[in-house]
């Protein structure tokens, strides 16, 4: 596999520079926490916690060690800004410390399971930021307007003017994310994107495991859905479930989807030869844990929005309700990621010669 990440030890300190947007919100697990006061029953009063001095410090992208994965030698004619998912669900700090060992280590996981499907097509870049934790997480909220939603937003921002500047050298690139990390690229495609020059330098955006509804192409017309395997500068989305499932947090009213099978938006199904093949990670070895060529087939069901699947096995589904199959959205379809990916990248380079 032809990824690359840089593992760090040093543990630095830079002051928090820049907090965007209005204070604001994120959703992709059932359990959440509230932020309010904090008691003190030995002095009889009331004290708001301050969620500033609960924060950890902000990451420096000029330092190595602020990205996951930065290709040291960019040998592919494209790029790939990827932001890994919900990794964090302690419930203090409320954003996620990249300093954390052991979080450091649960990134790279995401680099190699989900971020693998871009590595073979292009250079991967992916900062650490502080996302919000799962334990604040509420499905019955505005997923956007959360301020520790926007303090890990505030940082994805940082990271992608950076690269933009300083890593990038003109590149096109592709934007990729699950969950938590694409709902961060909506909003930054929301923010950034009407510049013709980003337009153009698109490849696709990848923003898997989260909903774009009518409302953001309405509202947002630079965001174009996919139509076909290799169309450029639009965005690819789904989210996978069983027949009947509900409860999705992730899943919205209306949401887009393109079956990752066939490449259609409507409901004509793909069957389980047209898989080429799912690809389950162990977390421990980061190494391929198993392969299944034809492991299911799958149709977009235009009433839920619901990319839909019958499995041959139960799968570990964490929190997430019976049938719901969000953390595995790259696992079960990724051979057909990778070979997209490799697609949307030839089709945009032979009409920007």
């Amino acid at each position: 596999m032809n990824y690359q990440y840089t593992k760090v030890s040093d543990i630095y300190r830079h002051a928090l520079k820049k907090w965007v947007l209005l204070l604001p919100v994120v959703s992709i697990a059932l359990m959440f926490w509230g932020c309010g006061s904090n008691e003190q029953t030995t002095i009889d009063t009331t004290e708001t916690i301050d969620p500033v001095a609960e924060t950890p410090e902000a990451p420096d992208y000029q330092i190595d060690s602020c990205w996951v994965s930065q290709a040291s030698t960019p040998d592919r004619l494209v790029d790939v800004f990827y932001v890994y998912p919900t990794i964090y669900n302690g419930d203090s700090p409320t954003n996620m410390d990249i300093n954390d060992a052991s979080l450091r280590t649960a990134a790279e996981y995401q680099i190699v399971s989900q971020a693998g499907v871009y590595s073979t097509s292009a250079n991967v870049f992916a900062p650490y930021y502080r996302q919000m934790s799962m334990t604040q997480l509420d499905p019955e909220t505005d997923m956007y307007q959360n301020q520790y939603f926007q303090l890990g937003y505030s940082d994805i921002s940082r990271a992608f003017e950076y690269y933009l500047e300083n890593l990038n050298d003109g590149r096109p690139f592709i934007l990729a994310g699950h969950s938590q990390g694409s709902m961060l690229l909506i909003q930054l495609m929301r923010d950034y994107f009407d510049e013709p020059e980003l337009q153009n330098q698109l490849v696709a955006a990848y923003l898997i495991g989260y909903s774009i509804t009518p409302e953001d192409f309405t509202s947002y017309p630079w965001m174009k859905p996919a139509t076909r395997a290799n169309d450029t500068g639009v965005i690819i989305s789904y989210n996978t479930q069983a027949p009947g499932a509900t409860g999705s947090p992730v899943l919205l009213p209306g949401a887009f989807c393109i079956n990752p099978l066939n490449w259609s938006t409507d409901e004509t199904p793909a069957d389980s030869l047209s898989n080429l093949g799912a690809v389950f990670f162990d977390h421990t070895t980061l190494e391929i844990d198993r392969e299944i060529p034809h492991y299911a087939g799958a149709h977009v069901d235009l009433e839920t929005g619901a990319l839909v699947t019958t499995l041959p096995e139960e799968l570990d589904l964490g929190s997430f309700p019976q049938g719901v199959y969000h953390v595995y959205d790259y696992a079960i379809w990724y051979r057909n990621l990778e070979a997209n990916v490799s697609v949307r990248c030839s089709s945009y380079l032979d009409s920007n010669e």
